[in-house]
């Protein structure tokens, strides 16, 4: 079992993170040989539009450590190409224009089925931006495709947040890749198990060391960032 609690983290480094540390009590010890208390330290991003989770291992006073944590990286909006996004609605324009054979219906509905929810939003906004005065996008897929192969197209996109949809109606989108830096911490010392959080977190003697991950992230404006 573990328990936890979140504390500001802006002795150790100044940067913009909060961490999460987390007690836990290893139930394995016949068959790992690791035994007491360790710290598991959680480390996210304070930036306003993303939010980025890195779980760490656990490692006890004689070096052994326990099995890898899910590390998961959470935005509020998730990463969109939006180079792909254009050629996409360009893509969709072509197959909708003039006669539509079937083969083509097969490829447009199979292309915009294929792709993420948040992309193919931004290839709706890509598509009436340049093509709209040829009939806006959800009804020339109706048009074209048929109101039931349109609406399982259009519903892929009912579960995007409103925050999220009034980002991808930005001007441009581009992406970038950053380094995200993080602590990772361990402790040697052992805790009895009623020993209370806040005791044990301000006795216990940390060994920390600054990492870094790369993590990729949209910015939005717009226009066109240098």
């Amino acid at each position: 079992m573990c328990s936890q609690k979140a504390y500001p983290f802006h002795q150790i480094h100044q940067m913009a993170v909060m961490t999460v540390i987390q007690q836990c009590r290893n139930e394995q010890t016949s068959a790992t040989g690791i035994s007491g208390w360790m710290h598991l330290m959680l480390v996210y991003s304070m930036t306003a539009q993303h939010h980025f989770w890195f779980t760490l291992y656990a490692v006890d006073s004689r070096g052994s450590r326990s099995d890898a944590s899910f590390v998961a990286v959470r935005t509020s909006c998730p990463m969109v190409d939006d180079s792909k996004a254009e050629e996409i609605a360009d893509k969709v324009y072509n197959l909708y224009n003039g006669y539509t054979s079937g083969k083509e219906q097969q490829t447009a509905y199979n292309t915009l089925m294929e792709i993420s929810p948040p992309l193919l939003y931004r290839v709706q906004h890509h598509y009436n931006s340049h093509y709209e005065k040829f009939g806006d996008f959800v009804w020339r897929s109706e048009d074209e495709l048929g109101p039931r192969k349109a609406h399982l197209i259009l519903r892929r996109m009912d579960r995007i947040s409103l925050f999220c949809r009034s980002l991808l109606r930005s001007g441009f989108i581009q992406s970038r890749t950053e380094s995200v830096p993080y602590m990772l911490c361990r402790s040697d010392d052992t805790r009895p198990g009623g020993t209370l959080w806040h005791s044990s977190l301000h006795e216990t003697r940390l060994a920390c060391l600054e990492k870094v991950i790369s993590v990729q992230r949209n910015i939005y404006g717009k226009s066109k960032l240098r």
